[in-house]
């Protein structure tokens, strides 16, 4: 069985449900709230190109180093963004959070904590991972700062590390969390959804 085999997670509103073909109208629908495949910094797919990101995304399941999901509202149904599971390192028991974008209507509100507590809940707490990591675009300030919210430690940038769509090359800002960190940090993002609810 797969170090991180696929699995639903659900909580405070959210469910991560594994990606898969199925979401593909949701998915395309999720990206156009806001054109989000225009952002410069981000791997957002283009309406065309939905069915060949979850291709993509299935193909990385299969060779055991990434494992996508389509988060959706819990109530409804509707398919809000994506996030996954990547760099999966079965041996060191450390796994990355990345691949994640939202709506734009959903944006800073409750859904990306959410999100991450059950993602980093079920990393740190089943799969009994040592470490986990997160990496983003040098410009992507907002993804930066996101990633600092949930109490993860800047481990250094990476100059000259990966294409961007546009063709230039981006440097990566790499951030990790440590097995013995998450008690402080979980109580932190318990806090921050507590303020974050509704009345």
């Amino acid at each position: 069985m797969a170090f991180a085999a696929p699995v639903t997670l659900q909580g405070r509103g959210v469910r991560l449900e594994p990606l898969a073909l199925a979401h593909e109208a949701g998915l395309a629908a999720a990206a156009a709230d806001g054109a989000l495949w225009r952002i410069r910094v981000t791997s957002v797919p283009e309406p065309q190109d939905t069915r060949a990101y979850i291709e993509t995304a299935l193909a990385m399941r299969e060779a055991g180093n990434r494992l996508a999901f389509a988060v959706l509202d819990d109530a409804s149904g509707r398919v809000l963004g994506s996030t996954s599971y990547h760099d999966i390192l079965p041996a060191v028991r450390r796994v990355e959070i990345g691949y994640t974008w939202y709506a734009q209507s959903v944006q800073r509100t409750h859904v990306n904590t959410a999100a991450k507590l059950l993602m980093m809940g079920h990393a740190f707490d089943q799969l009994q991972c040592h470490v986990v990591g997160w990496r983003t675009d040098n410009f992507n300030f907002a993804s930066q700062r996101a990633i600092e919210r949930l109490g993860a430690k800047k481990d250094g940038v990476i100059r000259g590390h990966a294409l961007r769509r546009d063709g230039t090359i981006r440097d990566t800002v790499m951030y990790s969390m440590r097995a013995g960190e998450w008690p402080e940090a979980r109580a932190q993002l318990h806090y921050l959804l507590e303020r974050h609810a509704p009345a």
